[in-house]
């Protein structure tokens, strides 16, 4: 076998020494304690809050996309309801119109028969005056006219009455035959 020293006591350069080679042993193996017991959970703590933060983004997205999704469904389901309240509110709105309207025109006919009605009774009064003027007219006339043919004044007035009717009576008479 080799020997490990060369001539001259000189040590292999490749090959450490027994206690460097336990010393740099102990002070890998204390290292590495120390980042396993330190720094490892430091970093594997960082990692998880970044994985948390990066997972925990994309699953507090998709719940707030659900949401959102949940609140647009709502909406337009409240939308489509306003929408049917709205057109059974016209549709309501339509049928009152109507029968307002209805109610409107049997008013106006109403009115329209009465305002004929009174129309016909004033005509009716209107005529009645006229008649009696007119027959206290021709009676004043005729009396004239008969004074003057007779050669005497027939003034007396009952009697002149009952002659003027009696003669206004046959005519109407007359005038309604011939109709």
């Amino acid at each position: 076998m080799m020997t490990f020293l060369a001539e001259g006591g000189a040590q292999n350069p490749l090959l450490p020494d027994t206690a460097e080679l336990v010393v740099g042993l102990l002070c890998f193996f204390i290292v590495f304690g120390i980042l396993g017991k330190k720094l490892l959970p430091n970093i594997q703590k960082t990692l998880d809050e970044r994985r948390d933060a990066i997972e925990g983004g994309l699953e507090r997205a998709e719940k707030a996309q659900a949401e959102a999704t949940a609140t647009l469904e709502e909406y337009k389901a409240q939308l489509a309801e306003a929408r049917h309240e709205a057109a059974r509110i016209t549709e309501h709105a339509r049928e009152q119109g109507a029968v307002i309207i209805a109610e409107m025109r049997e008013e106006a006919q109403r009115q329209r028969d009465a305002i004929i009605a009174a129309g016909h009774a004033q005509i009716e009064a209107d005529r009645r005056q006229v008649t009696v003027s007119l027959r206290q007219e021709v009676g004043r006339i005729a009396t004239d006219l008969a004074g003057r043919i007779v050669g005497e004044s027939l003034e007396d007035s009952a009697r002149q009455s009952r002659v003027i009717d009696h003669f206004l009576d046959d005519l109407e008479e007359k005038a309604e035959a011939a109709r």
